[in-house]
């Protein structure tokens, strides 16, 4: 067992949390324009990457607020936490994911 800092009430036992899911999943503009493919793969198709995941996490027994993870799923160690209207900590991404990541929140800001 291990401990998960969250933001809110600080170190806790895993226990009291549940993963929900992949982070940053962003929710299509006009869901009504998808075609069959396209709304089960922004429903179903999520990454499962050997390494740095970013994931979704509520503290289910405490605060009960959400979020996010980013931990590698080899070793299971956290290596960030972060509240989730904050974007994937720079420190962590690659130099394609940190411009993926600024492409996203532009467009975000644009909404």
């Amino acid at each position: 067992m291990y401990e998960i800092d969250c933001p809110w009430c600080g170190l806790r036992d895993e226990s009291e949390f549940h993963c929900t899911g992949e982070a940053h999943i962003i929710r299509p503009e006009d869901p009504y324009a998808l075609d069959d493919a396209q709304w089960t793969d922004y429903l179903h198709h999520r990454s499962n990457p050997k390494g740095l995941h970013f994931e979704q996490w509520q503290h289910s027994s405490g605060c009960r607020k959400w979020f996010n993870v980013a931990r590698d799923t080899v070793t299971y160690e956290i290596k960030a936490v972060y509240k989730v209207d904050e974007p994937k900590p720079a420190f962590l991404l690659t130099d394609d994911q940190s411009a993926n990541q600024a492409t996203v929140e532009s467009s975000e800001v644009k909404a």
